[in-house]
């Protein structure tokens, strides 16, 4: 990976705070509905902000832990985590510090047990097992099941949950509006296992992506980022979502831009490497557009 720019190893790139878009949109989709039907709580919403980029932070500085661990990061390879094994930073501490960030959602979690009830408890665990088992222990990153565990904790559960500890309810509404973004923060991943295709093979990381060809591995990652606008403009249509929701759309200049890098970066190092930025902008201005339209909805309609 000779034709990559290292990144500065130290503290800052090991909890990658550009990623947490993936935290953020899901508890503004899940407070967004609890604010239009009347059970928003601010102090609650800001604590499940916070705590969602505790777990998203974590999930990030085991990810740096567990692929050290494992040998997946290497002294060929140390490009985007070298703080392990250039040996900037201790296996040891950075391992804490990630549990730390898991045992302060933790603690907060009590919170919410006392706000709303038990019924918060499966999500709380469930979040925090995605976050700490990515590659540490049962390690599914590893097994393929990557994507699946972003779809499923990031794009479904953390809106509902967000709901659920401001009303005690879960929401077919939640569910149906974080469809287009839970493809879309799979996207993210997606890219990121597109990019690291060819040094994840030869590592056998054992990826989604990894069990694809490179062409397919793509495609997938073309589906992910263009499916949500599908999605969208069906639930728009069925009334499920009102239609100042549609400002959203504006991001299909993103998706085009996405879209023609996407056709250059199996033969270029530097469009390969926008795969996963390009994504994150996607999902970060298609999520805060779809909340702010949602936002308007309840004023102008």
């Amino acid at each position: 990976m000779e034709d990559v720019k290292p990144v500065k190893a130290g503290w800052f790139n090991v909890f990658r705070p550009w990623t947490l878009h993936g935290a953020v949109v899901p508890v503004l989709i899940g407070g967004a509905v609890a604010y239009a039907d009347g059970t928003f709580c601010w102090w609650i919403f800001l604590m499940v902000l916070v705590c969602g980029c505790l777990l998203q932070s974590a999930a990030n500085i085991l990810n740096t832990y567990g692929d050290f661990v494992k040998g997946t990061d290497t002294p060929e390879n140390e490009t985007r985590s070298p703080e392990l094994v250039t040996g900037t930073l201790t296996p040891k501490k950075v391992f804490w510090v990630g549990m730390a960030c898991l045992g302060i959602v933790a603690l907060c979690g009590l919170v919410f047990i006392w706000y709303i009830g038990w019924g918060i408890l499966i999500f709380g665990l469930l979040g925090l097992a995605g976050a700490g088992l990515y590659t540490v222990g049962a390690s599914y990153k590893y097994h393929g099941l990557g994507q699946f565990g972003v779809f499923v904790l990031m794009g479904i559960l953390m809106p509902l949950g967000t709901y659920y500890v401001m009303s005690g309810e879960l929401s077919a509404e939640v569910f149906l509006m974080s469809l287009p973004n839970a493809f879309m923060i799979t996207a993210v991943l997606s890219g990121n296992e597109t990019r690291d295709y060819h040094e994840d093979k030869k590592a056998d990381v054992g990826t989604l992506s990894s069990h694809l060809s490179y062409e397919n591995s793509m495609r997938l990652y073309l589906f992910e980022n263009s499916v949500g606008f599908v999605i969208l403009a069906l639930l728009i249509a069925a009334g499920v979502l009102p239609w100042v929701c549609a400002i959203a759309f504006l991001t299909l200049y993103d998706l085009r831009r996405l879209y023609r890098n996407s056709r250059l970066a199996p033969s270029n190092p530097g469009n390969s490497r926008l795969l996963v930025p390009m994504s994150f902008d996607l999902n970060w201005h298609f999520g805060v557009l779809l909340v702010i339209g949602y936002i308007i909805a309840q004023y102008a309609l």
